[in-house]
């Protein structure tokens, strides 16, 4: 692809994920899309097909923003300062965004659910990513000696990843950040009982 067609394709993304935390998958359509990106109907399906593909190129690119967010690179979640950075990033973002408006794969999840095996995988391959970035930070902690030797860190890594996802779930649902707040403090608390 040439680099005007990457950003192209990039454009067609960024008016696609703005237009579903605006609206919704459900609300936004190719057509909606078209003309966001300020492009032909026939730019949009060279680059996309059909809006199933579209969509699940944004949970691609959706998978692959960083953990914390507004932060361009995903940084070691290597210590419990770390770890508590990401958990006050995250409670940030819920605040400023009051638990609304946001296209995570969160929201994409819980607006397609099971659409079809291949979005479904699409989903799970975002959340596994993320948990193996979990994981990694926190096999660092376990081999410096700072969670006892015996920590389950599938379990962990699967904890502070479930707590993200659904504080990010309710907190949109409730339009409040408690959720959010109070789902990553006891994650933390959780992690911290390994010390």
């Amino acid at each position: 692809m040439t680099r005007k067609g990457q950003a192209t394709r990039e454009r067609i993304l960024a008016a696609a994920t703005d237009l579903i935390a605006e609206r919704g998958v459900a609300g936004t359509g190719t057509e909606d899309v078209r003309k966001a990106a300020g492009i032909s109907g026939s730019q949009l399906y060279h680059y996309f097909d059909s809006k199933q593909s579209l969509i699940r190129a944004v949970i691609t690119r959706q998978a692959e923003a960083p953990l914390i967010p507004g932060q361009p690179i995903m940084g070691a979640l290597d210590s419990f300062e770390a770890l508590r950075a990401w958990a006050d990033a995250a409670i940030e973002n819920q605040e400023h965004h009051s638990g609304q408006g946001e296209c995570t794969l969160a929201s994409l999840a819980g607006e397609l659910g099971p659409a079809d095996d291949q979005t479904r995988e699409d989903l799970s391959n975002g959340f596994l990513r993320w948990r193996s970035l979990l994981h990694d930070g926190l096999q660092a902690m376990r081999d410096r000696g700072d969670l006892r030797p015996e920590t389950d860190l599938d379990e962990l890594s699967m904890a502070l990843l479930t707590a993200l996802q659904g504080g990010s779930l309710l907190s949109r649902t409730l339009r409040t950040a408690e959720p959010m707040r109070a789902s990553m403090n006891a994650a933390l608390a959780y992690v911290h009982s390994f010390a």
